[in-house]
């Protein structure tokens, strides 16, 4: 009864509405009606028609609602995996570059996945040319390395065809046997196993990976490279330690990508444990340039660490704030006291450090050592040293009141 009260008021509403905008339209005319505002009636009912499925009003049935709200739903797209996500980042980046590249940008011809996944995590737009920029400056000058090498190589073959063709064909001395670069390294290999075993360890603190830029980092990778070398070298090798070493983080992953397979075949010791949990904190000694201590002679029995930093916005007091937190003894070197210092600051590279160490190690002579030092940064070693200068002046003192002191004691007999 109430279902048929509830239509006949709908019919009314609908008949009472069509005959109020005939009168409208008949009063004030169809332009002025044409810019009115339309209304919508609601009307609530106490059931929803479903004339369409053709079911009663008093029941409805819950598998035919079902299925008209699936065939209503529209579907949903696929997420894609993140693999498939990468793929498109990295391709919109490639995309990216060679448009930068069709702009006369300064980009690389060549770059792999992952210096485009370098570019991605870069945050601002300026940061990204600077990293592309570089790349194209070090893809030029492989270039040139290789063109350089291309023509001495000619150069050679050219001559090589002009020695064959002459007549008289010159002699080669054989007294000697020729020895391989191979041999050479045995040897070097032979002297750092043995290093490792009875060598004096010089450890390199690996845990300022956080105060560096990405390119900082890999300037220090390639100066860390360069010290295993040197040391190596050496008549007396360092036995070498790489603690505090983050085996998931990017020194890890940059030395992985230098070294290769060769990495797991190196005669140091890489470690991520601290310093401190495998020396006797009473002989180590951290060489930083801001210790108010001086380093006047080589300890055999120490344990020497250098901080692997190179931070060109000089954090200074890093490495000493560091030291000093786990109270530990510092040091730093006798630049001062042998050096005729100009200006800048007494950071040293650590291929630098290590070439000094080692020198002053073998012959004990710090002037012989401090050799290493940049000759831009001073006017030429002191010819007295700054200590010996200083006892020398303190011994004239003593003697000179010495002499007051007798003569005084002569006049009073």
């Amino acid at each position: 009864m109430w279902l048929h009260v509830t239509h006949l008021f709908q019919n009314i509403g609908r008949h009472c509405t069509l005959q109020i905008n005939n009168w409208v339209k008949t009063k004030m005319g169809f332009a002025r009606y044409h810019f009115m505002f339309h209304s919508r009636s609601l009307v609530l009912t106490p059931c929803p028609r479903i004339e369409e499925k053709n079911v009663s009003p008093d029941k409805i049935d819950l598998d035919i609602w079902k299925t008209v709200m699936k065939e209503n739903a529209t579907e949903t797209p696929d997420p894609l995996s993140s693999e498939d996500s990468g793929d498109s980042f990295l391709a919109a980046t490639r995309e990216l570059v060679q448009m930068w590249q069709l702009a006369g940008k300064t980009v690389p011809e060549n770059i792999t996945d992952e210096q485009l996944r370098t570019v991605q995590e870069l945050a601002t737009k300026s940061a990204k040319k600077k990293f592309l920029k570089y790349l194209a400056i070090k893809e030029g000058k492989k270039k040139a390395r290789k063109e350089k090498q291309k023509s001495k190589q000619e150069t050679a073959n050219i001559l090589q065809k002009e020695v064959k063709n002459e007549e008289r064909v010159e002699l080669k001395n054989t007294f000697l046997l020729q020895i391989w670069q191979r041999t050479f390294d045995v040897m070097y290999s032979w002297r750092t196993a043995q290093s490792m075993v009875f060598g004096q360890p010089l450890v390199f603190d690996m845990s300022y990976e956080n105060y560096m830029n990405r390119r900082e980092m890999e300037n220090t990778v390639s100066q860390l490279l360069e010290c295993e070398g040197c040391n190596r070298r050496s008549l007396d090798p360092f036995h070498l330690h790489f603690c505090n070493l983050d085996l998931h983080g990017g020194y890890n992953k940059e030395f992985l990508k230098r070294y290769g397979d060769a990495w797991d075949n190196l005669l140091i010791t890489a470690t991520d444990k601290p310093y401190i949990d495998i020396f006797p904190k009473d002989k180590l000694v951290y060489l930083t340039a801001d210790s108010p201590f001086v380093l006047n002679t080589f300890q055999h029995d120490k344990v020497y660490i250098i901080g692997s930093l190179v931070d060109k916005s000089l954090q200074t007091g890093l490495s000493h704030a560091n030291a000093k937190r786990l109270k530990l003894a510092t040091a730093r070197l006798p630049l001062d006291e042998y050096l005729k210092w100009n200006c800048g600051a007494k950071n040293l590279t650590l291929n630098q450090m290590i070439n000094i160490l080692l020198t002053v190690k073998e012959t004990g002579s710090w002037q012989e050592a401090l050799k290493y030092v940049p000759t831009r940064k001073h006017d030429g070693l002191l010819s007295v040293p700054l200590e010996q200068r200083y006892w020398s002046r303190m011994k004239k003192q003593r003697n000179n009141f010495e002499e007051k002191k007798r003569a005084r004691w002569q006049k009073s007999t």
